[in-house]
Formats: C-alpha cells, sequence, structure tokens
C-alpha cells in the first residue's frame, strides 16, 4: 500500500536522502524527473529539505557538507533503517563490527539518527522517529519502492545485520544469487553479490525509485544531464535501470510489474 500510516518495524528501510554539492539544482532535477516538491529547510536543520510528492514526505535533499579542511564527501543516496532505540542500535553495530561515521545525535523534536558503516563497508543511516516517522509513501511511482544492498560478503552482512537489527537475509524465492532483507518474514529490501557491479565498486546500498514507465524516465534523465550506468532492461521485478544525477548520486528507476 502506497501510503505508510503504521510506524516502521526495527530493521526496515524507512526513509532516503542525498547530501548534494548544490542542493537546489538537486531539488530541481527530482522535482522534474519524479514530481517530488521541496525547498530548503531551516537553518537549524542545516537548510535540510523534507521533499513530498503529492504532499507526503518521500525523501531528503540536503546540502553537502565536511568539517574544515576536509574533502567534500561523495554525492550519494543513503538508506536509512528504522529503530526505536538508536543508543542501543549504535551499541550492537560497533559489537558487530561496524564502524560509527557520525554518532547518535538529536534531530530536533523529528528524532534520532546516527551513521554507520558494515563491516564490508557499505554506508547506511538508522533512523528513531519521534515526531518525523519517516517516508509516507512507498511503492508508486516517484517514490522509493525497494533498498538494495550491495556487498562481497553475503555470510558476512547476514551476520552483521542480524546482530544489530533482527534482520533475516534468507535467499529470495525463484531468484538466483539473490537474497531477501527479512523483517518479521517479510522482504523489505534485498541483497546481491557486489562482483555483479563493475571492478572497483565500493560495498553500498542502492535505492529503487519507482516510474510509470523506464525507457522515458531515463531520456528524461540523460537530457537533464544525469548519466546511464546500466541501460534500461528486463528482469523478473520489472523494467529497470542504474542511472546516475548530474552529480554523480547513482540510483535506480524501475517499472515494477503488476502485484
Amino acid at each position: 500500500m502506497p501510503e505508510v500510516t503504521e510506524p516502521y518495524a526495527t530493521g526496515t528501510p524507512c526513509w532516503v536522502d542525498l547530501m548534494a554539492k548544490n542542493q537546489q539544482a538537486a531539488l530541481d532535477f527530482y522535482r522534474d524527473l519524479l514530481g517530488w516538491q521541496g525547498k530548503p529547510g531551516p537553518a537549524e536543520f542545516g537548510g535540510y529539505a523534507v521533499c513530498e510528492l503529492n504532499g507526503r514526505a518521500v525523501a531528503g535533499i540536503g546540502p553537502a557538507m565536511a568539517p574544515e579542511g576536509q574533502p567534500t564527501p561523495p554525492t550519494v543516496w543513503t538508506t536509512y533503517l528504522a529503530t526505536t532505540d538508536a543508543q542501543a542500535t549504535q551499541d550492537a553495530i560497533v559489537a558487530a563490527g561496524g564502524t560509527l561515521l557520525a554518532p547518535v545525535m538529536d534531530v530536533g523534536k523529528l528524532g534520532r539518527m546516527l551513521i554507520a558503516s558494515d563491516p564490508q563497508g557499505a554506508v547506511f543511516g538508522v533512523w528513531q522517529a519521534v515526531e518525523f516517522a519517516g517516508a509516507r509513501v512507498v511503492n508508486e511511482a516517484g517514490a522509493v519502492v525497494w533498498n538494495e544492498l550491495h556487498t562481497s560478503d553475503v555470510p558476512a552482512a547476514t551476520a552483521f545485520y542480524g546482530e544489530a537489527f533482527g534482520i533475516e537475509i534468507k535467499p529470495m524465492e525463484g531468484a538466483k544469487d539473490y537474497w531477501g532483507l527479512q523483517v518479521g518474514g517479510r522482504d523489505v529490501g534485498g541483497v546481491t553479490r557486489l562482483a555483479n557491479d563493475p571492478p572497483g565498486t565500493p560495498a553500498h546500498w542502492l535505492t529503487y525509485f519507482a516510474v510509470d514507465d523506464a525507457d522515458s524516465t531515463v531520456d528524461a534523465l540523460v537530457k537533464s544531464k544525469g548519466t546511464v550506468l546500466a541501460p534500461a532492461f528486463d528482469m523478473p521485478a520489472g523494467r529497470m535501470a542504474v542511472v546516475a544525477d548530474p552529480q554523480g548520486a547513482p540510483f535506480a528507476l524501475i517499472k515494477p510489474q503488476p502485484m
């Protein structure tokens, strides 16, 4: 169901965001490509924009920032996993061999968050909702439809995310060399081998956005100076392409198969 009205269970992807070198350019790009509405937010939150799709929160876009003298981090989409206790999850991440990149912090009255990487180097966020629950719309055109971990070691990822979040990683029925991220016995994301990516690609989480037509959306992306990393192709879940926005952030577009 596209509209999310219930709290996200611990371990479920609940939000994605992008820290862009040119925030306004990113806001304009995703407005034109996916139909989002968003503008820079209050200074107290660093200008972070909560973008909406038909009036419902769908994703965040903020300005990329780095400590003085440090290079600006790469422009990427970050997947956030839900928790009911950010501090306890942070402790579990460290105990399981993960690395903290930004320790637990309060985000006003909206919630608490942290950024970490798993033992294979895939970066992710953690979100504890207070007044802001996360994405209010998913699984429809213009919204997130899937989050996928690309890892060099599936057994190690299974152990880490199981210990840190209680996520189970199990072979997905009918799919070869593909695993489901399961929370409460339900697939909430996927896992694939990093070996399927171009050589040199680091472990990462890939965000999939649903579209009504993968080919025409890719055409629009190219006209807006985006890059095609893998042209549109048919696969069991639908027709998809892997692309990057004009600032280099990779993501996937997919026209899902009808359920």
